[in-house]
């Protein structure tokens, strides 16, 4: 029998974070050496067991998780990385990848996917949740130059968006796509970055303007 992959978890939500040790300990060939609830946790227990697999969340308090893989990287080349994470956005995946990271997976998938990507990404190959992979062959296969202000939402985001124009809070919004409150706010964040505005209602206007832009090309 080979030695099971050495794993070590860091995600701020203990709920989420026993979920993800028990679907993963339930196969022999994994092992949960430690787990952290920040950054910075992350490091120092990165430092102390040497794992094969470093499983991160993005968001976490402290640091957060891509600084975190960007220090365990450095000082642990050996070892893998993997982000878990809400966070459906290309500038965040490309940020974890050039912290170092091998591998980038949403929350939400199975536990039988994500034994195999840890099994992958321990063995040596790289993986992209394949939605974000799709959406980035897109990217790099279409002109660079746009003038539509709203190209760089993910389907999820103009989704949150059209929702946010008809007046919806967070709440609201997560009711209807199916989403805790917490990652609407994830992202509205991102929205805002990419749109390049301070509020909702800049956004909103950013958005309708754009609206009243295609319908007059379209005239």
């Amino acid at each position: 029998m080979t030695d099971p992959i050495r794993i070590l978890l860091a995600d701020d939500h203990p709920l989420f974070r026993d979920g993800v040790a028990h679907s993963l300990e339930a196969d022999p060939d994994f092992q949960i050496v430690s787990q952290a609830d920040s950054g910075e946790e992350a490091v120092d227990l990165a430092r102390q067991t040497r794992p094969d697999v470093v499983l991160l969340d993005v968001s976490m308090p402290g640091i957060g998780g891509i600084a975190a893989a960007r220090m365990i990287a450095a000082e642990l080349p050996a070892t893998r990385i993997i982000m878990l994470t809400v966070a459906e956005n290309r500038e965040v995946l490309m940020d974890a990848l050039k912290a170092g990271a091998h591998g980038y997976v949403l929350k939400g998938i199975s536990a039988a996917v994500l034994r195999d990507t840890v099994q992958r990404v321990f063995a040596g190959e790289a993986y992209v949740t394949p939605m974000l992979a799709a959406s980035l062959l897109t990217e790099f296969s279409r002109p660079a130059t746009s003038n539509n202000p709203l190209a760089d939402l993910t389907p999820r985001e103009a989704n949150v968006l059209e929702l946010l124009k008809e007046g919806l809070t967070n709440r609201e919004i997560g009711e209807r796509v199916h989403l805790s409150e917490k990652t609407v706010k994830h992202y509205m964040t991102n929205i805002l970055q990419k749109l390049h505005v301070r509020s909702r209602t800049e956004a909103v206007l950013v958005a309708t303007r754009q609206t009243t832009a295609e319908r007059g090309t379209r005239t």
